[in-house]
């Protein structure tokens, strides 16, 4: 497999800063266009339910003004679904969702929640939006994206991006194996959480996969290089792994 491989930008955390000053900037929205403009092939933005980065507002504004496609990640509660009903970004994330953690811990049990899942696939579906589901690396999880009808899987990758030698090594065979047996059923693979310049080749270079979402190292790398400059190498680190 030779396409390119897609680069999604998460820009929750520009949106983290500007909230804890309770100001105006820095603005996620002009964050998202640089960052399109440097080459990312789409935005990712999780709308969480404490709202304690991207907002509402943010929402609207990135669907108004973004020329790349809007990724959303949500939790599955019938809030989210009716915002992501309302706004029809192009792409619909389900993620898993804990109010007292910090980021994402591992992937959407879409096997114990089918039922929950199943309505809210067709739905976003029916509506025009691409549906994704966050899920660990497992044949159970992929098996059930595969009845629920997801076109589309992300890998969890955070696992991998926590270990060293030889676990990392097993983890990321656990992940490529996963790819495969998704792609074999017909489900497109993207991967995301944790990725940074030193561990993204490997994840890269497995070529079922389709698009990697890196958000928090990126944002925070633009500290000191610019986010045009840190998109640009993550871009090239990418390119070069195909």
């Amino acid at each position: 497999m030779t396409d390119v491989l897609r680069l999604g930008v998460n820009i929750d955390h520009v949106a983290t800063v500007r909230n804890a000053r309770g100001s105006g900037y820095p603005d996620p929205v002009r964050a998202a266009l640089l960052a399109a403009q440097a080459g990312a092939d789409g935005i990712t933005a999780h709308l969480r339910e404490d709202r304690r980065h991207i907002t509402d507002d943010d929402i609207a504004r990135l669907v108004a003004e973004l020329t790349v496609p809007l990724n959303l990640e949500m939790a599955a509660t019938d809030e989210m679904l009716g915002i992501a009903l309302r706004h029809r970004p192009h792409a619909v994330c389900i993620v898993p969702e804990k109010r007292e953690e910090r980021t994402t811990e591992g992937g959407l049990d879409a096997a114990g929640r089918f039922d929950l899942l199943a309505p809210m696939v067709e739905r976003l579906a029916a509506n025009g939006s691409r549906v994704s589901l966050f899920i660990e690396p497992e044949a159970r999880q992929i098996d059930a994206a595969v009845r629920l009808g997801a076109p589309v899987v992300e890998l969890h990758t955070g696992l991998y991006c926590e270990l060293a030698g030889e676990a990392q090594v097993a983890e990321l065979r656990r992940i490529a194996d996963a790819a495969a047996l998704a792609a074999k059923n017909g489900i497109e693979v993207h991967a995301g959480h944790g990725l940074t310049f030193d561990n993204v080749t490997p994840i890269a270079a497995i070529p079922q996969v389709r698009e990697l979402n890196i958000g928090h190292f990126l944002i925070g790398e633009a500290i000191f290089d610019g986010l045009g400059a840190v998109v640009q190498r993550m871009r090239a680190l990418m390119d070069e792994a195909r």
